[in-house]
């Protein structure tokens, strides 16, 4: 065998045995007469050590030549170490190796295979199995797993069943982009990659399947971000005979399991709250709730004066930011100008600085005077030694701005505690968005979400005023799932689709399999969607999800590691009957 122990299980108690281990040489440090080197695999470091006086020579020579890399097979006996290392496991004992053999001779590394390494992310990338040598992206890859068995237990224990679906399925709209797959088989005809399994589970509901589960694969063809990759992992949940309270118990339940069981950490009952009033407090649907700064509206108190900045707009909002009544003024302008960037896109920003004596020193001191301040920090619930930032202008693009500048000035000041979890609900979701570009409405989840059962009756009158019944988790200011109660009947979905600008013909011809389905005894039935990738990452104390995922692909797609996507053969083409347009 190539090993009887691993490199990290090596401890006193194994001290005159002898032992083969195997793995990879992490460095070499050679003093003439006495070699040792740290013998590295996925569950440690062992040290070792060849000595001129007690070593075979052939065996001593040998290590001589041995380089970073090196992947090589030794035997000997273990040892206790005169200078031991607290910061090791293995760290009071080594091997004095009595045989060695070289598996196989490797290459410099284009960077160091440390815990901190010289290699940036682009070479890091390229060389990704190397990357995975090193303990963070290791250690995270074993975390993910950690996640993904935790949650095949813990929905497993409530008889959910673990259900496969394709992957070569119909292109249908739902939102993003389809990667489309051409049929050799079927001239002219194109499968579509899943951006998720969505009509599938609830067709495993028409089925009986009443409670099904699948870590499963899913794609989307847009524009990526650093929590964004075109392929992504799910963990995707259906439930029958279910309202929106019994998936909110279930799946509350499993990210308190997680919390608990990979953390040590107990939360109680999650907050829920509506989506109104989370765009109207937070500006944006996934608030962190790790810090205050909750949004202030100031129109009754700061129009109606001289400043026609303010008089002139939709709405007025402004937060409070503690304990920054210090900052000076060149860090104030730098503020003004981080929202004032394209990205942000405010034309300006008023501030109030709430000094420790009770008086208030505002950049609009000659239109409001010391009563009027007094009550702009009332409504933002500023305290002495806080400041003030207020943003004017349309209602949405205001609060989508206040809410970049919240998020910002929290991370300046240290409040987004990558070790400190705060979930929450948010419900009651609009059913549907108008786009005013094409004069229609589209649906702010997928077509299949049920309506409120009390807002029924608006939905031919007002479809604008219908709310979903739908629901997202929000995990320190992300999105880690979401989903909602299904439409189950073939009327109401033909409304629904109607609707979203839907003929009758084209409902048909894009969904007329579920809708069908419907007709032989559809259970109600709804269900959810955690982005596994994500959640991994939050967890693990991380942005982004890069690192989480085995093999991911660049900002551009690309695996700058395999080059791909990439050109195919002209002959492989024509047996697709694909003829390529490059002009």
């Amino acid at each position: 065998m190539y090993r009887s122990h691993n490199c990290g299980e090596l401890n006193t108690t194994h001290i005159n045995k002898e032992v083969t281990l195997a793995g990879w040489v992490q460095k070499s440090r050679d003093k003439g007469f006495m070699i040792w080197v740290d013998l590295r695999d996925r569950y440690g470091i062992t040290q070792l050590i060849f000595d001129e006086q007690r070593t075979d020579k052939l065996v001593f020579d040998k290590a001589k030549s041995l380089g970073r890399e090196f992947v090589i097979q030794v035997k000997g006996t273990v040892i206790e170490r005169e200078s031991k290392n607290a910061n090791m496991t293995t760290g009071d004992i080594e091997i004095l190796v009595s045989e060695l053999t070289i598996l196989n001779a490797a290459l410099v590394p284009p960077f160091t295979i440390e815990d901190e390494t010289d290699g940036g992310e682009d070479i890091r990338m390229k060389y990704r199995y190397l990357d995975i040598r090193r303990n963070p992206v290791k250690n995270s890859l074993l975390f993910r797993h950690k996640v993904a068995m935790e949650v095949r237990k813990y929905l497993s224990d409530l008889d959910f069943c673990e259900v496969e679906t394709p992957y070569l399925i119909k292109s249908t709209p739902e939102g993003a982009r389809d990667f489309v797959v051409p049929s050799r088989m079927n001239e002219g005809q194109f499968y579509a990659l899943p951006q998720s399994p969505q009509t599938f589970k609830q067709l495993l509901m028409v089925g009986g399947m009443d409670k099904y589960f699948q870590i499963v694969k899913c794609f989307r063809d847009e524009d990526l971000r650093a929590d964004r990759q075109p392929e992504f992992t799910q963990i995707d949940c259906e439930m029958a005979f279910v309202e929106q309270e019994d998936i909110l118990n279930v799946f509350e339940g499993l990210t308190r399991h997680l919390l608990k069981e990979l953390k040590g950490i107990d939360v109680a009952e999650f907050p829920r709250i509506t989506y109104d009033y989370a765009m109207k407090t937070y500006g944006n649907d996934k608030p962190d709730i790790r810090f205050e700064m909750k949004f202030g509206e100031l129109n009754s108190v700061a129009q109606h004066k001289d400043f026609s900045v303010f008089n002139s707009a939709e709405l007025v909002v402004g937060i409070a930011a503690p304990n920054c009544a210090s900052l000076t003024r060149k860090e104030i302008d730098a503020l003004i100008d981080w929202v004032k960037r394209p990205q942000v896109g405010a034309s300006g920003m008023v501030y109030v600085k709430c000094e420790e004596d009770g008086t208030f020193k505002s950049s609009v001191d000659k239109f409001y005077d010391q009563e009027d301040l007094k009550k702009w920090a009332e409504c933002t619930k500023a305290k002495a030694g806080d400041m003030i930032f207020v943003l004017s202008g349309p209602a949405n693009k205001t609060r989508a701005q206040l809410s970049a500048l919240r998020m910002e000035l929290a991370t300046r000041l240290g409040l987004r505690n990558p070790n400190e979890f705060a979930p929450l609900w948010v419900v009651d979701f609009p059913l549907l968005e108008w786009d005013e570009e094409n004069e229609r409405f589209h649906a702010m989840h997928h077509p299949f979400t049920s309506p409120k059962p009390e807002d029924m009756k608006l939905i031919d009158t007002e479809p604008g005023n219908v709310r979903a019944n739908a629901y997202d988790m929000v995990l320190n200011g992300n999105e880690i799932g979401g989903g909602s109660i299904r439409i189950h009947d073939k009327g109401l979905q033909s409304r629904m689709l109607s609707l979203l600008g839907f003929s009758p013909e084209q409902a048909e011809e894009q969904f007329g399999f579920l809708m069908n389905a419907f007709q032989f005894g559809a259970p109600p039935h709804g269900g959810l969607a955690f982005g596994l990738d994500r959640l991994v990452a939050i967890l693990g104390g991380q942005e982004t999800i890069r690192d989480f995922i085995a093999f991911p692909k660049n900002n551009s797609g690309r695996d700058v590691m395999i080059d791909a996507p990439s050109a195919i053969d002209e002959a492989q083409l024509k047996e697709l009957y694909i003829k390529l347009d490059l002009k």
